[in-house]
Formats: C-alpha cells, sequence, structure tokens
C-alpha cells in the first residue's frame, strides 16, 4: 500500500524523535551516535513489531519517500567524510600510512572473503568478497577522541592513525566499487552498456577507472574555481550550495555514466573539495547541519527498519562472532604489524593496530548498498551493527590502558575537527 505524503510526515516525525532519543542515550554510554539511529530503527521497524506483536507500528518499508530521504543521507554522509580529508597532510607520514592502510584493508579483505567462504558455501566468490569488503573501513571517530583526551592526538601514532584510516576508506571504496561491478551488481549504465554490450570485465574496470581519472581531473579544476569563489566571497551561503550541487552531480555522473556507486562519486567529490581546506571545513559544517539534523538519521533508521532476525540461527551467531573477531584482529596484525615494519616500538605498533580497529558509519553504507544489490542477505546488517558496536567499546578500553602511566599536552589542535564524533 502506497504511503501518503500526510502520513510520511507522521513516519518522519517518529523517526526524527527516536533517533534523537536513542543517538543521545548512545553519546552518554560512550558509544556512535549513529549506533543509537540504528537502533531506533529496529524498535520502531519491523524486526520488533512484526516478529514479536505480529503487527507494525506503522508501515515503513516500500515507502518511496523514505527511500528518497535514506538516500539524500547517504550520500550526505560520504560527502561528509570525504570533505573531512585533509590530503596535504598525509605528506607528514607519507609511505608509512599508505601502508598501514594497504595492510589493513588487505589482511581483512582476504580474511573476510575466506569467512565468507566458510559460513556461506552456498553463495559465490562475490558473497565472499563482500564479507572481507565490509571488514576493511575504519572509522577514527571514537579512536581521535580517547587520543585527544589523552594529549595523544599530533604524536607520531596518532597521525599515522589519522592518515592510514583516510587512505583506508579511499582503498575501501575502490575495492567496493570493483567488487559491485564484477558481480554484475554494479550500477545500470546506459553508457557502459552501450560501449560495453558483452559485459566484457577488464572493459568494465577501465571505465571504472575513467571514472576517477574524470573525477579527479575535474575535481582538481573545481577546487581552483571553488578557491577563487572563496576569495571573493568568504564563507557566504553560496559555498555550501553549489558543493553541495557538486556532490550530487558526482553521484549522478559515477552511477548513470559510468557505473559507479553514487556513494563512491559523492565520496570523490569531497575528497577533491577537501584540497580547499578552509572552505572545505567550512562547508562540512554546514553540510553536516543538514545531514546529522535530518537526513543522516533517517539513513541510519532506515539500516534498523530493514534489519531483521527472521533466519537467525546457532550458525548464524557463530558466524557473527566469528565475524567480529577476525575484523578485530586483523586490523590489529594488519596494521600494527606494518607499523613495527617501519621501526614503531611494540607497544606503538599495538597502538596502531588498535587504534584502526573501530568500524562505523562507512562499513554500515558499504554493508547496506550490498543488501541493495543482492550481495548479502539483510539479516546480515545486524552483524555489522554488532561489529560496530564491539569495536567502539574495545578501542577506547584498549588505548587507555595502552597508554596508561603517561601524559601528554592536552592543549594541541587536532588534526580532524569531528562533526559531532561521528566520523567514518
Amino acid at each position: 500500500m502506497e504511503v501518503s505524503i500526510i502520513d510520511f510526515l507522521f513516519q518522519l516525525s517518529v523517526i526524527l524523535f527516536s533517533t534523537k532519543f536513542f543517538g543521545l542515550i548512545a553519546r552518554r554510554l560512550g558509544l556512535p551516535q549513529v549506533f543509537g539511529f540504528i537502533l531506533a530503527g529496529i524498535l520502531i521497524g519491523p524486526a520488533i513489531w512484526g516478529n514479536f506483536f505480529d503487527t507494525e507500528l506503522f508501515p515503513l518499508k516500500d515507502n518511496a519517500y523514505l527511500e528518497a530521504f535514506s538516500k539524500v543521507g547517504v550520500i550526505f554522509v560520504m560527502f561528509s567524510a570525504g570533505l573531512e580529508a585533509k590530503i596535504k597532510e598525509l605528506k607528514n607520514v607519507g609511505f608509512v600510512s599508505f601502508a598501514v592502510a594497504m595492510a589493513g584493508v588487505l589482511l581483512p579483505l582476504g580474511a573476510g572473503t575466506l569467512i565468507g567462504y566458510l559460513f556461506l558455501p552456498d553463495a559465490d566468490i562475490h558473497t565472499w568478497l563482500f564479507v572481507g569488503v565490509i571488514m576493511t573501513a575504519t572509522s577514527v571517530g571514537i579512536t581521535v577522541e580517547v587520543l585527544r583526551e589523552l594529549g595523544k592526538l599530533q604524536t607520531k601514532v596518532g597521525m599515522v592513525i589519522l592518515s592510514a584510516a583516510l587512505i583506508d576508506d579511499i582503498l575501501g571504496i575502490l575495492v567496493l566499487t570493483v567488487v559491485l561491478n564484477l558481480s554484475g551488481n554494479g550500477a545500470v549504465s546506459p553508457v557502459l552498456s552501450f560501449i560495453n554490450p558483452d559485459g566484457n570485465i577488464i572493459v568494465s574496470v577501465l571505465w571504472i577507472f575513467a571514472f576517477f581519472a574524470l573525477a579527479i581531473g575535474g575535481g582538481i579544476g573545481l577546487s581552483k574555481l571553488f578557491k577563487f569563489i572563496e576569495s571573493r566571497s568568504p564563507h557566504t551561503r553560496r559555498i555550501p550550495i553549489f558543493s553541495i550541487a557538486t556532490c550530487l552531480l558526482y553521484s549522478f555522473v559515477a552511477e548513470k555514466i559510468f557505473g559507479v556507486a553514487d556513494i563512491t562519486g559523492a565520496f570523490i567529490a569531497g575528497v577533491m573539495l577537501s584540497t580547499n581546506h578552509e572552505s572545505a571545513q567550512y562547508v562540512d559544517r554546514r553540510v553536516s547541519i543538514s545531514s546529522y539534523l535530518m537526513f543522516a538519521p533517517i539513513f541510519f533508521a532506515r539500516i534498523g527498519i530493514g534489519t531483521t532476525f527472521s533466519g537467525f540461527s546457532a550458525e548464524v551467531i557463530l558466524f557473527s562472532l566469528s565475524f567480529v573477531l577476525v575484523a578485530i584482529v586483523t586490523k590489529i596484525i594488519g596494521c600494527g604489524g606494518m607499523a613495527k615494519i617501519f621501526g614503531f616500538s611494540f607497544k606503538d605498533s599495538l597502538r596502531v593496530g588498535v587504534g584502526m580497529i573501530t568500524r562505523g558509519e562507512v562499513a554500515l553504507v558499504v554493508t547496506q548498498k550490498g543488501v541493495e544489490n543482492g550481495l548479502i542477505d539483510p539479516k546480515y546488517i545486524a552483524i555489522t551493527v554488532f561489529l560496530v558496536l564491539t569495536s567502539s567499546l574495545f578501542a577506547p578500553i584498549l588505548l587507555k590502558l595502552l597508554y596508561k602511566g603517561e601524559t601528554g599536552d592536552t592543549g594541541l589542535k587536532p588534526l580532524i575537527e569531528e562533526n559531532g564524533g561521528n566520523n567514518g
């Protein structure tokens, strides 16, 4: 049954009230705010009302308005993640951060693929790969807060963690894009269908790289244009308006012309505009207001609404525990091990590894993308939520233990300014 606009206004009210309420509770408990958003979606959605009360609080599934708001939400989340990138600061730790990030992507990707193969034997290699892709994302919002509290944010360890997390997200999005296209579940592009009617894998991959080449080339020009506008009219509303328009255009071009996920286009748009640092900070603050007032909570609530506990079994629970354990351990071994290779002490290497275990928005976005494209069953969204919760609880505890007895200057300016403690 189609939901009317008036009915949707009521649904929107319930979603915003509930996400804010549970988001505040999550922050009070030291958890990511998005965890509260997802919990709100689960509580008001069919996972609870359908299974335990044999009814729905109100119909939310198959709702075109909700899907539209959710789509804008995820695009804003990824755009903001790109804006928070500080490309110039990567030079300070350069190749070390890249190597740490690479190890933090390849090891979880490989181990996750193996876990997918062991627990989902009836699936194909693309689903197994996708399980690994979910594990690659890193969200250092909580890590940043802990390091800031300890006065260690601008130490070499802190800089490596922050820079590696940025590179980690870029690599993770690249891997997601390739896996979606190799599986045949990438965006349907009329242009790609015309030039590659037989679905040749090599042509599809080359077309992906063509998008990145065009996006980066055009982004350099746009960055210079925005810098000129900023110099003439600093901190005016036209800057965030033009930036959002650029984000939406990148998302459209990525999906409709190149067959690349719209979230990839939004993320790359943010990264390119982040090169104009002062303007990017201003735009990020404005985008965050719109995003976290309405659109992002709706997106994360939609994840909760789409979560189902039907089909849960002892095997699924074992898969969940194995998934979370492997996702955490491979980050510690991969990132920490690479830091050790580059001459860090054992303790500092362990700090780097632990600092990279947290997962957040990007992991949830990737999982939702896999559900939308039929790569993974919706019931596995709960497993990613479990990973976000577990890693968010353990990372601060382990970091504080590793820095126990050491003091630092808490007055240093952080490398990354948070948008309400929600990165990732």
